[in-house]
């Protein structure tokens, strides 16, 4: 479902390359980008579908899938709120490649394909924004494959609980059950790896969400289970 919604326009507003734009670009950005809703286990934007825009997640958490690990343990990445997804494909004049699924109740941002365009032909400080956004994301798709082929399952688990994951926030407000659709692991597998972790203080486990309660003793976890 399609909306126009204050929250899209605060966000876009708060963004930190917003401020330097003209002010003519500013209220063609407020007026322009406009939200998407979905209620948990809708996929938003299928494989194989035309590309819109560049897309934020406003409130709830989605997952990007690609289409071919159906049946398969796979790992995939997660965009709670507040981050951006999607400029690869918005970047290139092709179909979207993957899957954006709504593992909550999900808004979505969408900044449409004709602003992206003219704010990378004339922003710097949104290039800027845009190749650090860039490095994060091909930083974590080389973890997750790296991981998927020579990790243990306890690696894995911890993996996605780390900041590279989940930078502005150390209380996930994440389930087990979205946890284990991450990472590609049953509810089981992740919750005795998760009961092993708080067994050690690593995390703490609140009604069945994740808060990570020792950074330091989950990096040096990472570093005992990786495989050398």
């Amino acid at each position: 479902m399609l909306c126009a919604a204050p929250s899209a326009q605060r966000f876009i507003a708060a963004q930190p390359w917003f401020a330097g734009l003209p002010a003519a670009m500013q209220e063609r950005l407020r007026e322009e980008v406009f939200a998407e809703q979905a209620d948990k286990g809708a996929v938003m934007m299928p494989a194989g579908s035309a590309v819109q825009g560049w897309h934020a997640v406003l409130s709830g958490l989605v997952m990007l899938q690609s289409p071919t690990s159906q049946g398969r343990s796979s790992a995939f990445i997660g965009v709670p709120d507040g981050e951006w997804f999607g400029e690869g494909s918005a970047m290139k004049p092709e179909p979207r490649r993957y899957h954006v699924v709504a593992l909550r109740p999900t808004t979505l941002l969408c900044l449409p394909l004709p602003l992206f365009a003219t704010l990378r032909e004339t922003s710097l400080a949104f290039n800027q924004f845009l190749v650090l956004h860039l490095n994060m994301r091909l930083g974590q798709a080389m973890t997750i494959i790296e991981a998927g082929r020579t990790q243990s399952t306890e690696h894995r688990v911890a993996l996605y609980l780390s900041r590279l994951f989940w930078r502005s926030t150390r209380r996930l407000n994440l389930t087990q059950e979205e946890l284990g659709q991450l990472v590609g692991l049953s509810r089981q597998t992740v919750n005795k790896v998760l009961r092993s972790l708080e067994g050690m203080g690593i995390v703490s486990l609140d009604f069945g969400r994740v808060a990570i309660v020792d950074d330091e003793a989950l990096n040096a976890y990472l570093a005992a289970t990786a495989a050398h």
